[in-house]
């Protein structure tokens, strides 16, 4: 058995079936626009926290 029930040979015609309806272009692409999409929002986290440390740092003085 593999993970939660499902066996390795249904993963794979899972995977088949994504790729042979998607194309394997599509789905780089796709990958690149996730992982580009996670850069700008660990970014803005990061940009936050800086705001919020330079506030508390004026509101301290």
């Amino acid at each position: 058995m593999g993970i939660g029930g499902i066996s390795f040979w249904q993963i794979l015609i899972i995977l088949v079936v994504i790729l042979v309806l998607f194309g394997g272009k599509k789905i780089r692409t796709m990958g690149s626009d996730l992982g580009e999409g996670l850069k700008g929002f660990k970014k803005a986290i990061k940009d936050e926290d800086a705001d919020k440390e330079s506030e508390s740092k004026k509101d301290d003085q």
